[in-house]
C-alpha cells in the first residue's frame, strides 16, 4: 500500500510539474533583454562602478569602522578600485582577435591572465592590511559579505 501511495503521489506531482510548464506563457522571440550582463557592455562599466560603490558603502556601514579603522579602510578600498579603461579593459578587439594563429590567442589569454592575477595580488595585500585592523566581530561581517563565498552560488559547486 505504501508502495503505491508513493507511485502515485510521484506521478501526480510529475503531471502538475508538466502541466505548469504547458501552460507557462511562450518565451517572445526576437532578441533577449539586456540584463546588464555581457550585452551592453558600453554602459556596463559605470553600472558596475555604482553597484561596487553601493555595496562598499553598505559595507563600510556594517563595520562601524573607527577613526583609526578609516585610514585603512581608503587604502583598501582604493587598491580595488577597478582600472579606469575605454571599453572592456583587458579584452581584444574581436576582429584582432580573429586574425591571429591558435597559438598566438594561447599566449595573448595567458598574458591577460597575469595581468588579472597581478591586480588579485595587489587586492590581497590590501586586504590583509585592512582585515588585519578589525576587530573578531568586524572580521566575521567583513567575511560574511565579501567576495569569494563559493556556497553563495551554483548550489556549492565550485564556481563562484
Amino acid at each position: 500500500m505504501k508502495h503505491l501511495r508513493a507511485t502515485l503521489v510521484s506521478g501526480l506531482m510529475a503531471a502538475g510539474l508538466a502541466s505548469a510548464v504547458y501552460a507557462a506563457p511562450p518565451m517572445p522571440a526576437g532578441p533577449a533583454p539586456d540584463h546588464g550582463g555581457m550585452q551592453g557592455m558600453e554602459h556596463g562599466g559605470e553600472h558596475r562602478r555604482e553597484a561596487m560603490a553601493r555595496r562598499q558603502a553598505a559595507l563600510h556601514d556594517k563595520l562601524k569602522l573607527t577613526g583609526s579603522q578609516e585610514a585603512a579602510w581608503k587604502t583598501y578600498v582604493e587598491a580595488i578600485r577597478p582600472p579606469q579603461a575605454e571599453g572592456r579593459p583587458g579584452r581584444p578587439d574581436r576582429a584582432e582577435w580573429e586574425k591571429l594563429s591558435a597559438p598566438e590567442r594561447m599566449e595573448k589569454m595567458l598574458a591577460m591572465m597575469k595581468e588579472r592575477e597581478a591586480r588579485m595580488t595587489t587586492h590581497l595585500a590590501a586586504m590583509k592590511t585592512f582585515y588585519a585592523t578589525l576587530s573578531p566581530l568586524q572580521q566575521q561581517i567583513f567575511n560574511d559579505n565579501v567576495g569569494g563565498r563559493m556556497h553563495a552560488h551554483h548550489g556549492g559547486r565550485g564556481r563562484g
